[in-house]
């Protein structure tokens, strides 16, 4: 996953800067038909029941560090065709807010191969544990 601009400036002013950042208290998964950037941006999903889903994540390892959704993500089945899904993000808030980080969706076998999902009426999309990976390194 790509920080986005807003969360680098964070972090640099909160290690170099003597600026704190306070971390949300939640953080939401949304889910994209086009990219975002490091400057926001992209188009997220809307309309047909689609709302972002909270997610928690467990840190561990190093070199590299690696953040992992501690628990499945499951968004609500749609009530109208989605589109195709090709990114997905991190957010600070359920709506609105800022976009921390996000990534283009990828076979789960190996996190490399891009792989998009199309959803439509009465599908559910689902992440599932330890799927969803943030690494720096």
């Amino acid at each position: 996953m790509s920080f986005t601009n807003y969360l680098e400036d964070k972090v640099l002013k909160h290690v170099f800067g003597g600026s704190a950042y306070t971390a949300p208290a939640t953080v939401y998964v949304g889910l994209f038909t086009a990219s975002p950037s490091d400057t926001g941006g992209g188009t997220e999903v809307s309309g047909g029941s689609y709302a972002r889903q909270s997610a928690a994540f467990t840190v561990s390892g190093t070199n590299p560090t690696e953040a992992a959704n501690s628990a499945g993500v499951e968004f609500p089945a749609a009530t109208a065709n989605w589109g195709t899904i090709t990114y997905m993000g991190v957010f600070d808030a359920s709506t609105s807010g800022n976009l921390l980080a996000y990534a283009q969706l990828t076979d789960p076998a190996d996190f490399l191969t891009p792989l998009s999902k199309t959803i439509n009426t009465g599908d559910v999309f689902r992440i599932n544990s330890g799927n969803l990976k943030i690494r720096l390194d």
